[in-house]
Order: C-alpha cells, then sequence, then structure tokens
C-alpha cells in the first residue's frame, strides 16, 4: 500500500491521538528506530505526534542544528522543518489544530532567552514571538487554550523567589490576564477542557505539589499535594474516560499518584521501587507506562500496581512517551531519552 493511500486512512482511523483503548499492551515491542538526529533534554515532551490538517500524521522533533523537523510518520520522509526555532535546554512544544484558519499551530520555547513563539506549521511563519516573559527567572512550558474560538498562548512561571505569575496571551502576543496565585515555580504547564462542565482549566506541575486552576474564574482549583513530595512535577496525566475524572502525575520519585481532579482527594499511589518514574502514558484504564531512569520503560497494571513487564529502551532516562493509534501498526507507543539522538517505535 503506497503512502497517499495510507494517509488517506489516517483520517479515517484517528479522531482522536490521546484516546484510550481496550487491547492489552503486554505484547508490546521494539519495532524501529525513526530518527537519528533528534534531539531531548531532562524534559517532558520532548517530540510531538499530530494529524496535521492536510491529515498526514508527523512526528515533530527538534534536532543538533536548533530546527524542529517534522517527518511523515508512515514513510519517514521530512514534511517540514523549521530553522532556529528549537532550545537544546529545553525541547518542550504545544500543537493546537486551529480549524477555523485551517493551519497547524505549534509552541516552540527559548529558556535562557525567556521567550516562546508560535508557528505556522504549513508555511513555516513565525505568529508571535512573546519576548521577556518572566522577569527574574526563565520559561520551561507554555501550552495553547482555546476559549470561545480565541487562541490563547499560556506561559508558565519559573523564578528563583517564585514571584512571577502564570500569565495569559492573545493572539497578537499581548499580555492580557495573569492567573492568581500562580506564582510558586513551574516546570510543566498545559489545558485540560472538561467537556461535562464546559470549561477550561490550567494544570501546573510545581515542586512539591500539582495545582490546577479554574480559566474562567481565574482561581485555584486544587492543590494535590500528599505532604510526602519534594520534586518537581514534569509529567500530569488527565484521564477523564470513566466517572471520576483522575490527574495521575509522577515527579522523578518512586510513586505514581492518581487524584480526583474535582474533589482534590488522593485516590492511591503505586509504588514501584528502585524506580525513578518520569514520563507517563496511559494505554487504557488498567495499564499506564512509566519511563524510568536508565532507559527503562515500565509497564504497570493500574488494578493491582504491580509492574508486569519490562522494556529495555534508550540510554538515557526516559522523559516522553506518546500513544497513538497507527493506521499500519495499530496500537504503539513512541518514546526517546535524555540526550538520545534515536525516537523509537514499539508495537503491540
Amino acid at each position: 500500500m503506497n503512502a497517499s493511500k495510507i494517509n488517506e486512512m489516517v483520517n479515517n482511523k484517528i479522531d482522536d491521538l490521546s484516546q484510550s483503548f481496550s487491547s492489552n499492551p503486554e505484547n508490546i515491542h521494539f519495532l524501529k528506530d525513526l530518527t537519528d538526529n533528534s534531539y531531548s533534554y531532562n524534559l517532558v515532551n520532548s517530540f510531538l505526534i499530530f494529524k496535521s490538517i492536510d491529515n498526514i500524521l508527523v512526528l515533530l522533533y527538534p534536532n543538533n542544528n536548533d530546527s524542529l523537523v517534522a517527518i511523515n510518520i508512515i514513510d519517514n520522509k521530512i514534511v517540514n522543518e523549521i530553522k532556529n526555532a528549537a532550545d537544546k535546554l529545553n525541547p518542550n512544544f504545544d500543537y493546537f489544530l486551529d480549524k477555523i484558519n485551517k493551519r497547524d499551530l505549534i509552541i516552540s520555547i527559548s529558556t535562557f532567552e525567556n521567550e516562546v513563539k508560535v508557528w505556522n506549521f504549513n508555511n513555516l511563519e513565525c505568529l508571535i514571538n512573546i519576548i521577556n516573559i518572566n522577569e527574574f527567572g526563565r520559561i520551561y512550558s507554555a501550552c495553547f487554550l482555546n476559549d470561545n474560538e480565541n487562541i490563547f498562548v499560556i506561559t508558565s512561571n519559573y523564578s528563583i523567589c517564585d514571584c512571577g505569575p502564570i500569565k495569559v496571551y492573545d493572539f497578537n502576543g499581548t499580555k492580557i490576564n495573569e492567573i492568581n496565585d500562580s506564582d510558586k515555580t513551574t516546570y510543566f504547564i498545559n489545558n485540560y477542557y472538561d467537556k461535562k462542565l464546559k470549561k477550561n482549566f490550567i494544570v501546573s506541575g510545581n515542586k512539591g505539589f500539582v495545582t490546577s486552576y479554574d480559566y474562567q474564574e481565574n482561581k485555584i482549583y486544587h492543590i494535590y499535594n500528599d505532604e510526602n513530595n519534594f520534586h518537581y512535577h514534569s509529567n500530569i496525566i488527565i484521564n477523564d474516560i470513566n466517572e471520576t475524572t483522575k490527574l495521575i502525575e509522577s515527579c522523578g520519585d518512586e510513586f505514581i499518584r492518581v487524584w480526583d481532579f474535582h474533589f482534590g482527594d488522593l485516590i492511591y499511589i503505586i509504588e514501584v521501587n528502585n524506580s525513578t518514574l518520569y514520563g507517563l502514558c496511559l494505554w487504557n484504564n488498567n495499564y499506564i507506562f512509566a519511563g524510568c531512569k536508565n532507559g527503562i520503560i515500565k509497564l504497570i497494571d493500574l488494578r493491582t500496581g504491580n509492574v508486569v513487564k519490562d522494556l529495555i529502551s534508550h540510554n538515557g532516562d526516559v522523559m516522553t512517551i506518546k500513544k497513538i493509534l497507527h493506521p499500519q501498526y495499530g496500537e504503539c507507543l513512541f518514546s526517546q531519552g535524555i540526550c538520545d539522538d534515536q525516537i523509537k517505535l514499539w508495537i503491540n
């Protein structure tokens, strides 16, 4: 089957790359390396996978030349390259499908330059360049937020003295708001839209705890803190498949914590002895993959809390794991380790 036919299948088979599936992942195994020139550091989201407005399944990653390279996952051919867009110290991105203007939008971050850029992936145009975001610190994470068909950019706070709030910028790059009581250092920020409540929330990974904010009311929604955690949170998943919306997080210790998102209660903790946990990927309601120290990925049964399989994967700590429904291979994983030039494909 040629690439054009397979790309037609993508539109029919993939509605949501992050959806939850029902299959058993215990037979998952390594298939191949997809790159030999990617670059990752110590943060989650060191690559992106998305279905473009042209229905191409795209893998976007930074290389050693500070460029963002996009390849077609089906045939591994380069689709686009955004030059001088990546920051080796922080390859952390976000993606938004702008259906109204029929374009793919990408956020890139320059940590020490303290700036965020928004790109039109389709024509490589830099649409927004937000500079001097945190007066006394750096910028480590940013995300898109869609509210009433308007697109905003949310930037994280990072400061030694915790004196800069989370900021909201419009699509002209103008700061229009600051999130109240959000002046705690964070490495991770994302937007979660609750379909039942029809509300936007901002989720922030702080040192020692996670915070959610009600975007419309501009106030803290909940603080998720078990008082025994002193690490920075860099990976947070919201699972709203069942009646109880769960916040699942890891922070570089031996625990995965599962919270009730809307009530702020700790539901349960999974301890993985002798394993420092980083990147998380929910397979379905029963399994989660956890990236670990020394290049290992662990498959954990959420029903029992037991590790059912180890995948020996990368040379460095595994910070980023993503799952998609691949038109050729079905349910599969993509993973990357710190300072690793390979992004690996695992199939079930």
